[in-house]
């Protein structure tokens, strides 16, 4: 199993916030921009480094890097989109590729309708941003894309999880991480997360009333 959950009271507070159906558009961003930025962080717990010297105003040192170049970050759009400041906070030089997948609503199924890379994605490793990992359609669909492509090292951040979209990514790609703040209880008739967010690209972009 390669799911990390974020276990931390400031986080489950912010999550509770986040889940308020009379949070603010604003706040409801500034809550994904932070949580979004602390699982980038785990998502580079373990990645592999250089070393370098340089020179401290005490003394010379032998520092840690990591050579951003090898990673490319991939929010799955609308909702993805809401992260990529979260990540920018954290990597201020990152590097966005671009997957467009919309659910349909009846059967529940991901339709593409665009994919956007770097052209040496193969060589890359992806960070891919969703908010929300309901039925887990959209991200095993953007990871088979990512793979047709030649990529073989992924990791998949969201904010909230359900049991079911663990299951659906872990079966069909057993090789990808992911990150989450929150593994919620399920999934309602609609596919929707229990308890969860509503819909994520509606609060972010305030689509709804």
């Amino acid at each position: 199993m390669k799911e990390y959950i974020l276990n931390n009271s400031l986080v489950s507070h912010k999550m509770g916030v986040l889940r308020d159906k009379n949070t603010s558009t604003k706040e409801f961003r500034e809550i994904i921009k932070e949580l979004s930025t602390l699982l980038c962080y785990e998502a580079f717990r373990d990645v592999e480094t250089y070393e370098r010297e340089i020179d401290t105003p005490m003394s010379k040192i032998t520092a840690k890097r990591i050579n951003m170049d090898d990673y490319v970050f991939v929010p799955i759009l609308r909702a993805g989109l809401g992260m990529m400041d979260g990540i920018l906070q954290a990597v201020p030089t990152a590097t966005f590729g671009f997957i467009g997948l919309y659910r349909n609503e009846e059967t529940l199924d991901p339709v593409e309708y665009y994919f956007k890379m770097p052209s040496d994605i193969a060589r890359r490793n992806i960070i891919l941003l969703d908010p929300m990992l309901a039925t887990g359609g959209s991200a095993v669909n953007a990871i088979g894309q990512l793979k047709k492509h030649g990529v073989k090292d992924i990791r998949f951040l969201c904010i909230v999880a359900s049991p079911q979209g663990l299951e659906a990514v872990q079966t069909a790609h057993p090789d990808v991480r992911i990150y989450a703040a929150s593994l919620d209880k399920g999934l309602n008739d609609q596919g929707y997360i229990i308890p969860g967010l509503g819909d994520a690209g509606d609060r972010i972009f305030h689509t709804v009333d």
